[in-house]
This record gives C-alpha cells, structure tokens and sequence, in this order.
C-alpha cells in the first residue's frame, strides 16, 4: 500500500480551525515535522484543507 510522507513547511498561525485541527488530526505540531500516513480518502481530505502549508511526497 502507498504511503504519504507529510512535511510541515509553513506556520499554521492565522489558519482556521478546520485548518488548525486537521494539522493536528495528521499529527503535526512544528515547522519541518515529517509524518508517514497510509493513502487514504481520511488523509488525503486531510492534506487538501492544509495544501498550502504541506509538502506531500508518496513512499512505498
């Protein structure tokens, strides 16, 4: 199963809830922050509210 890798590359400072929670729902809390999430509509919806502040990268 494909994964994603998500970095953290911008503050979410002045974003929304919905933005702020969905940073927090991925796991990530600083700056440069990198997580691994399986690829999956939940996480994929997820990152398309936070494009703007995230780099997505697939690993396999």
């Amino acid at each position: 199963m494909t994964q994603l890798k998500v970095t953290q590359v911008k503050s979410k400072i002045g974003g929304n809830s919905a933005q702020r929670n969905s940073l927090r729902s991925l796991g990530l809390r600083r700056i440069g922050q990198t997580v691994i999430k399986p690829d999956r509509p939940e996480f994929r919806g997820m990152i398309h509210v936070v494009r703007h502040l995230v780099r997505v990268e697939e690993v396999d």
